[in-house]
């Protein structure tokens, strides 16, 4: 029988990314998924991996930029172990502002990101070209922030799977026994399944809806604008979401909220008028009750660990957290931050 040291359950982006980050650190690696690679959230359209605001600084926007400044050399290494794209390309994002209260907030922003952001990247105003792909902006100015970075989450989960192959790692669809230690990285069941174990709610799923148009705009920055995130990808299609709903009836069915999102994207960006619709997507994304990703030791439950809750921030959080929970696991070191124990959602 193959050597197996330890099993991540769960074939989502924090799943995928601990068990091609164990991999690689020399660990033989079973990945178990129920149900088929990117079966929840991480099966959208989406990708944007985008920053906090550069203000209040606290350790979840500190843990968030390590992760974004990562994720370069880690998409490549993606890609590089399994032949496949990610969709990965750091282009920035664009975001109108509204009015001279806006402007001067933003303005502020800026300064603070060049101390905060350590002069990895930038945040800027910057005077509106009237290029196309740009939303109209009543001041005539947009914020340029140049940390942004979009992937394609359906190729990089598919990469990520390949380079766990790749690296001799095991890919199990389906029922399978653990072996060693396991992590737990099984999204909204997942959080459902620890509040039900330990008896009070740790979290739960948000439903989300996105779209994918058809339109060649794929070496254009993202954009936020009226609540939504437009992302532009390498296979000529633009993203757009999303929805977040407290409420569902199916989780995994879109409806005429989507068609208001489609709405408000064209109203938003004209030139996507007429762009033919490839996709339509609605599933659960898992929120920690403390808002953060929840890490660490699963609760009187030795050799069992936890990865979950990246609800909107999974992709960009996905590398830091594969370094993390590879410490701990295999190292035994704790380097998880404050605010991000599996604790702090109890």
């Amino acid at each position: 029988m193959a050597r197996c040291d330890l099993t991540v359950r769960g074939g989502g982006v924090f799943g995928l990314s601990i068990a091609y980050t164990l991999a690689r650190r020399g660990a033989k690696v079973r990945l178990i998924e129920a149900v088929q690679i990117g079966a929840g959230a991480s099966g959208g359209l989406v990708g944007a991996l985008s920053p906090h605001v550069p203000e209040n600084w606290n350790p979840k926007k500190a843990f968030q930029l390590d992760s974004l400044l990562m994720a370069e050399a880690f998409w490549a290494g993606v890609s590089a172990a399994s032949g496949l794209p990610t969709g990965y390309a750091r282009l920035g994002r664009l975001q109108p502002l509204a009015d001279a209260q806006a402007v001067q907030t933003a303005t502020a922003r800026g300064v603070s990101a060049q101390t905060l952001w350590q002069q990895h990247a930038q945040w800027q105003v910057v005077p509106a070209s009237g290029s196309a792909w740009e939303p109209a902006s009543p001041t005539g100015l947009l914020i340029h922030d140049t940390l942004s970075a979009r992937l394609h989450p359906r190729q990089a989960a598919a990469a990520l799977a390949a380079a766990l192959t790749a690296l001799g790692g095991e890919v199990v669809l389906g029922a399978a026994e653990d072996c060693g230690p396991v992590i737990h990285a099984t999204g909204a069941a997942g959080l459902q399944a620890l509040s039900d174990a330990l008896g009070r709610p740790v979290g739960g799923g948000v439903k989300g809806q996105a779209l994918s148009l058809r339109h060649e705009a794929r070496d254009q920055p993202q954009l936020f604008v009226d609540g939504l995130h437009i992302v532009p990808h390498a296979d000529g299609s633009v993203a757009i979401g999303s929805t977040s709903e407290r409420v569902w009836t199916e989780a995994t069915s879109t409806d005429a909220q989507l068609d208001a999102l489609h709405a408000r994207a064209v109203a938003a960006l004209p030139c996507l008028a007429g762009a033919p619709v490839l996709a339509r997507w609605a599933g659960l994304r898992p929120r920690a009750k403390s808002r953060a990703p929840m890490l660490g030791a699963w609760p009187d439950r030795p050799g069992h660990f936890i990865a979950n809750g990246g609800f909107k921030i999974g992709f960009g959080m996905a590398p830091k957290v594969a370094e993390v929970m590879a410490d701990l696991v295999l190292d035994g070191r704790d380097t998880i931050p404050q605010g991000f124990r599996v604790e702090d959602s109890l």
